[in-house]
């Protein structure tokens, strides 16, 4: 059998084991505050040597205000034995040997060694588990931050429906206040129509797996708190966690969409009608030169047909003669219907405003690429909102460059490189200057040099009117078109218009 002295010694060797081996801080003190023991890992923690603490007060080891109490502490209960920590544990700051502090969980028990009270704390590093909570809460407020600014609304329900998250921006789409929403039934959002059919679709899905939006998306109807409906996007996500099914809502308002492509066919429609009387008035001008020389040799022909039956005195001359008349008037009225023609097309004006140039090209390159998606072309935009205004009819502009953008396209569908550039710049003294530059064919010598003359073409269904008509609405504002070949392939067409005069009250 050991004896007493053998398990002492023994009892010595497994504490000072238990003491160096121990993973948390374990420091033993005396009724008065003063270290009798600090183990390996306080060295680690604190960053002191034991020669450093040993026989020194324990508050060298805390900031402030723990310092500043500690030893009052101590005096107060060895008075009273009321206990604020001792037998509880709480969570403090330690100060190491450079200054620094972290956060740590303290629990302090009470014995006696030799006869004499010790109180033996256990120090666990809670710095680790601060980080990752700090890491956990800039991530929730990563992600809440993102919540709060994205545009589209993002709304959480669980597999019966119901609402557990309602962001900032369904709250200003729906209209209703967040906890207005949350734990009501998603289907408060929907109009007649869809709010019957929604549980059972969530249903049928939980039981059939049929999906029918989820992982899809589909335009459908929103009804706000006011009990307006607006039309939406609404893509829905599904995700599992442990035993429960949620499904996010992205819903996107496209009113302002619809309003927009309602604009754009509004200004296609436009277009197209100021497009073909403007080919109209060009035809009928081209025409109108045209006809007006064999209309006069025809009359010509009629006098002097007219002078040669003169002196025959048979009934059929003398018919002849009258009905050449009558034809030599008809003649005439054609010629007048022509002039009249002329003078007209000559005579209309434009209806013209000051305009911002960049704000005409932006809409006019959205309509004139309308359906170019499937060519390819890398569109580069270069527009200065800076120049002064123009005094323009916005129409007639747009329907140039429409018809430059659409031209240059077309040029392009069969080269490697498809690169359009768009820009526009202050131009000559007084004007303003826009360039189109493609990365097409170019121009042969013999189509450039006739390029804007009516009738001339290189399409094979074209009339040979697009240019001659933008060059002529061009001329008619002040300005000018031209084209030139580029360096390298393709060519770039330039019109210059008139900046609008400065005015003073």
């Amino acid at each position: 059998m050991l004896d007493s002295q053998s398990t002492s010694t023994r009892d010595d060797a497994v504490f000072q084991a238990l003491i160096a081996t121990a993973v948390d801080g374990i420091m033993v003190i005396d009724a008065h505050g003063h270290i009798q023991v600090f183990n390996s890992a306080c060295e680690r923690l604190f960053g002191y040597k034991p020669e450093e603490v040993i026989g020194k007060n324990v508050k060298m080891l805390m900031p402030s205000p723990y310092r500043d109490e500690h030893d009052g502490y101590l005096a107060h209960y060895r008075e009273t034995g009321e206990k604020r920590i001792i037998g509880i544990g709480r969570e403090v700051f330690g100060q190491r040997k450079d200054g620094t502090t972290f956060p740590m969980y303290l629990s302090v028990g009470q014995g006696k060694m030799e006869g004499v009270d010790i109180y033996v704390g256990i120090i666990h590093d809670l710095t680790e588990r601060d980080v990752a909570a700090q890491e956990v809460m800039e991530r929730e407020e990563r992600l809440r931050s993102i919540l709060d600014t994205v545009p589209d609304a993002i709304i959480l329900i669980d597999e019966r429906g119901i609402v557990e998250s309602f962001s900032p921006a369904a709250v200003r789409l729906f209209g209703y206040p967040a906890d207005q929403v949350i734990g009501q039934n998603v289907k408060m959002l929907m109009p007649a129509g869809y709010r019957e059919h929604h549980d059972g679709y969530l249903q049928r899905y939980l039981t059939t797996g049929e999906k029918r939006i989820i992982g899809v998306g589909r335009v459908v109807v929103g009804q706000r708190s006011d009990g307006s409906t607006f039309p939406m996007e609404l893509a829905v996500g599904e995700v599992k966690l442990k035993d429960r099914r949620l499904f996010t809502g992205f819903v996107r308002d496209i009113t302002e969409r619809q309003t927009t492509e309602h604009r754009l066919q509004e200004m296609q429609a436009e277009l197209l009608h100021v497009s073909r009387l403007s080919a109209m008035g060009q035809m009928g001008s081209a025409l109108a030169h045209e006809l007006n020389q064999p209309l006069a040799a025809t009359m010509n022909y009629v006098k002097a047909a007219q002078r040669t039956l003169e002196p025959v005195a048979d009934p059929r001359g003398v018919k002849s003669i009258e009905l050449l008349g009558k034809a030599g008037e008809q003649v005439a009225r054609a010629g007048n219907i022509i002039r009249n023609l002329r003078d007209f097309i000559g005579k209309r004006e434009a209806n013209r405003r000051e305009e911002k140039l960049h704000k005409i090209i932006e809409e006019a390159i959205a309509l004139g690429l309308v359906g170019a998606a499937d060519s390819n072309v890398k569109v580069k935009i270069l527009l200065d909102p800076a120049l002064p205004p123009v005094l323009v009819d916005k129409v007639q502009i747009q329907q140039v460059i429409i018809n430059l953008i659409r031209n240059a396209v077309e040029a392009m569908l069969q080269m490697p490189v498809r690169r359009l550039v768009i820009e526009s710049s202050l131009g000559e003294p007084g004007m303003a200057q826009v360039t189109i530059s493609d990365t097409g064919p170019g121009l042969s010598e013999a189509v450039a040099s006739r390029l804007f003359q009516p009738f001339i073409t290189t399409k094979e269904k074209g009339m040979g009117l697009g240019l001659t008509i933008c060059q002529s609405i061009i001329n008619a504002h002040g300005g000018r078109l031209w084209a030139v070949p580029n360096e390298e392939a393709g060519v770039t067409f330039c019109f210059q218009l008139p900046l609008a005069e400065k005015t003073e009250d």
